[in-house]
């Protein structure tokens, strides 16, 4: 299962959530894929999302889905142990664990060799990590939504882009769009 495939089924799940999506091809396959106002893709800023998307949810009361990817995660390690010290309960990190730099020509991450980004997560003080297979992400987003707390899911999926039309909208319209369904 590549991550074009997770994300279509955790669509339905994360549809009436604020979504924060990794920069590149993951934001152009969340786009095409289940478009929503409260979706916002990165379009320029790799291994920000998850940072943005917790300064979002320690702003308000609204559950935060970031669906970051392991390259960015790496990129900015720093954010790990932010998280861990900033506890939002309604602040769920999605690390779609691919092993590979997806949106540059899937050149292989550390955590596609020895680094495990969930162990990392929990020695960076996240008590709450969980681990799973592609084919179980759905269900595990599901009982991380509904457990309202704080959560950092890796899922181990392969390395693959399905093909997805680069997203068009200007950028001031996906923030202002984003910033009325954040006041809704």
């Amino acid at each position: 299962m590549i991550r074009s495939e997770i994300l279509k089924e955790i669509a339905p799940v994360i549809r009436n959530e604020l979504v924060i999506c990794n920069i590149g091809i993951p934001s152009q396959e969340l786009h095409a894929i289940d478009d929503q106002a409260t979706n916002f893709y990165m379009l320029g800023t790799m291994g920000l999302a998850s940072s943005i998307g917790l300064g979002l949810a320690l702003s308000q009361e609204k559950t935060v889905v970031v669906i970051d990817g392991d390259g960015s995660v790496l990129t900015n390690l720093g954010t790990l142990p932010t998280i861990a010290n900033n506890v939002a309960d309604n602040y769920i990190l999605l690390i779609v664990d691919n092993g590979s730099y997806g949106s540059t020509g899937d050149q292989v991450t550390y955590a596609g060799k020895k680094t495990s980004l969930t162990e990392v997560a929990r020695a960076c003080g996240c008590d709450n990590v969980v681990e799973c297979c592609a084919e179980e992400t759905a269900k595990v987003l599901r009982d991380a939504i509904t457990s309202r707390r704080m959560t950092v899911i890796v899922s181990k999926c392969e390395s693959g882009n399905a093909k997805m039309p680069v997203i068009t909208m200007d950028p001031v319209v996906i923030r202002d769009r984003f910033m009325k369904a954040v006041q809704a």
